[in-house]
């Protein structure tokens, strides 16, 4: 049988030579080792024989194509082929590499399992771990670290094992996992690293993070536990730091997709301000929110305060920093998969109250309160009902709900709260929450039952025209739909507000039968109207009665019914038909390509 011809397959130098004139050799066997670009390239036998010839030794530069040796096919038995170690190939999927295993041995060391000391110290705090948090956030086994080799850049002061040892992801844990099915950036400062400190590297990992999350339409849950900048990193050549993008790619997402903050324990300054461009803000009852901890302060010369002092939730919730009070982490956790929820799509199961319940939930005599609450859980799907700030702005109510299994914002009026009048808070309230369903797409449900906009020298020195206004301006703007049911009081500018500006701006405007509309409120309106003949009237019995004659009077005429002849609402109907007017108007309604440049914060 004639001589096999093995060629060298490229241009290289000959390293090293394998096998023996004389040798048998299998099919597939090593015959040369070229070098080539730094790489070596092993020339295998194309088929079994002995090796007759080897025209080449070490050193030999050898063309593609030139001869490296001849082989006389035969039959050879067969051997099981080695592992680039020497070990038998069938080994390999059951062995660890050493280069695997401390690449694995290096994961490990950023676990609590191998954290036990510190660990604990965060369990005799009465809080969990980082990365227990994100594993019950995410759905199991979906989270995918990003960055969790990474180490503080404090080469120059500590030992790198000691860096790898004490400062694992640099404190910062971060990756993508699944929450209700749906892919999330989730990133959670870790206080058992450097008390949660905004390091360099972990600032770098902010920003990759931030980038994805922009590029991929991803939501970002934030945990924003810590303390803020980190001055102890020697690592990297900066004056001041305020060159760091994180804080400029973070707010650039505010409106493109749903962001989350969490706050548990401390949260100061640099952690505080990512916390305050987040679209919701859950935290927890031991929590404490401020702009700059007790180092800070005492540095400005502005007093020596605890940390538990500064920013507590008795402060921030009824001043509207909070959007979530939870009483844990737990609860946080849950909480914030509740609402990520809402931005998920249509719920596939649901089940509703019986309907007919709404019928009686106002009192027919108009002056009597009720509780809107009490409507709003009557009317959305049962157990869907998530208010957002329910602790601040009490004029109006502002919550996440589902009809149908169908995602709503909703914004209601509080007849239990200056009567359901519009003051500076609820307005603000009201329009950053319209902002907030607008960016992501949510249709808005009005329940309207005001007398208008607070009013008097008291109101005016909380800058309402400009408060007020802004429901206004974000009314108009609104690429959602609005769907708007007078409950009881439509009355002047505030009516309007709560409509998106006019009561031809909704897809559909109706009334309950407890319905009444005006330019202004009735009372007011008989007493600035009939000023004078009230005036005329000595007897303070008949002038009474004679008020109450004409508000009658102007409650006939501004009745929902009366109001419906002319066409300024589209019906008025059954209370218990409510949720299908709603349906029928906000169902698949197209919204414009352009989204909202961002959510206010405020």
């Amino acid at each position: 049988m004639a001589e096999v011809q093995v060629t060298a397959p490229m241009h290289g130098t000959v390293e090293s030579v394998e096998a023996k004139e004389g040798q048998a050799v299998a099919a597939g066997g090593p015959l040369v080792v070229l070098e080539a670009m730094k790489m070596q390239h092993v020339v295998e036998a194309p088929t079994a024989g002995i090796v007759r010839r080897l025209p080449v030794a070490p050193g030999d530069t050898v063309a593609e194509g030139d001869p490296v040796a001849y082989l006389e096919p035969a039959a050879v038995e067969e051997q099981a082929p080695a592992a680039e170690d020497g070990r038998p190939d069938g080994t390999a999927e059951e062995e660890i590499r050493e280069d695997l295993a401390e690449v694995i041995r290096r994961h490990e060391i950023g676990l609590d399992a191998a954290r036990p000391q510190a660990v604990a110290r965060r369990r005799a705090t009465g809080r969990r771990t980082a990365r227990e948090n994100i594993a019950d956030l995410c759905d199991p086994g979906t989270f995918t670290e990003y960055g969790a080799l990474v180490i503080a850049a404090q080469r120059r002061r500590r030992p790198v094992e000691e860096l790898i040892e004490r400062t694992p992801a640099d404190g910062l844990v971060a990756g993508i996992g699944e929450i209700n099915g749906r892919q999330a950036v989730v990133m959670s400062y870790d206080y058992m690293v450097l008390a949660g400190t905004q390091g360099a590297m972990n600032h770098l990992k902010k920003d990759r993070m931030f980038e994805l999350a922009a590029r991929r339409r991803l939501p970002v849950v934030l945990f924003a536990e810590g303390g803020g900048g980190r001055p102890g990193d020697t690592d990297t050549p900066t004056v001041s730091g305020l060159d760091t993008m994180a804080f400029h790619l973070f707010a650039r997402l505010s409106g493109q997709v749903p962001l989350v903050g969490i706050a548990a324990g401390r949260c100061f300054a640099g952690n505080a301000a990512l916390l305050g461009c987040c679209d919701v803000v859950i935290a927890t009852a031991d929590a404490n929110i401020g702009m700059g901890g007790p180092a800070m302060i005492e540095g400005g010369g502005l007093g020596s305060y605890t940390p538990e002092q500064i920013g507590p939730i008795s402060v921030q919730v009824p001043n509207g920093v909070v959007d979530l009070p939870v009483a844990d982490e737990a609860e946080a956790v849950a909480v914030a998969r509740r609402y990520l929820s809402y931005f998920q799509g249509p719920a596939p199961q649901w089940d509703a109250p019986d309907q007919r319940r709404l019928r009686s939930l106002i009192p027919q005599d108009r002056r009597r309160v009720y509780d809107v609450r009490a409507v709003i859980e009557t009317l959305a799907d049962t157990g869907s009902v998530l208010e957002l700030r329910k602790g601040f702005g009490a004029g109006i109510i502002t919550a996440l709900v589902r009809i149908e299994g169908r995602p709503y914002g909703l914004i209601a009026n509080n007849p239990a709260h200056l009567g359901g009048a519009i003051d500076r808070d609820a307005a603000d309230k009201a329009a950053r929450f319209l902002q907030l369903c607008d960016a992501h797409g949510l249709p808005v449900v009005s329940l309207c039952d005001t007398p208008g906009f607070m009013v008097g020298p008291d109101a005016e020195q909380t800058a309402t025209v400009r408060h007020f206004s802004r429901l206004f301006v974000t009314g108009a703007h609104l690429r959602v739909p609005i769907c708007m049911v007078i409950l009881r009081k439509a009355y002047g500018l505030g009516a309007q507000a709560m409509a998106g500006g006019s009561l031809r701006v909704p897809l559909a405007t109706v009334a309950w039968p407890t319905g009444e509309l005006g330019g202004m409120g009735l009372e007011g309106a008989v007493r600035l109207g009939f000023r004078r003949e009230l005036e005329a009237i000595a007897d303070p019995a008949e002038r009474q009665a004679t008020f109450d004659a004409l508000v009658a009077a102007a409650y006939e005429q501004g009745k929902a019914l009366n109001a419906a002849t002319v066409f300024e609402i589209d019906d008025v109907i059954d209370p218990a038909d409510t949720r299908r007017w709603i349906t029928t108007a906000l169902r698949d309604v197209p919204l414009e390509s352009a989204r909202r440049a961002f959510i206010d914060t405020w």
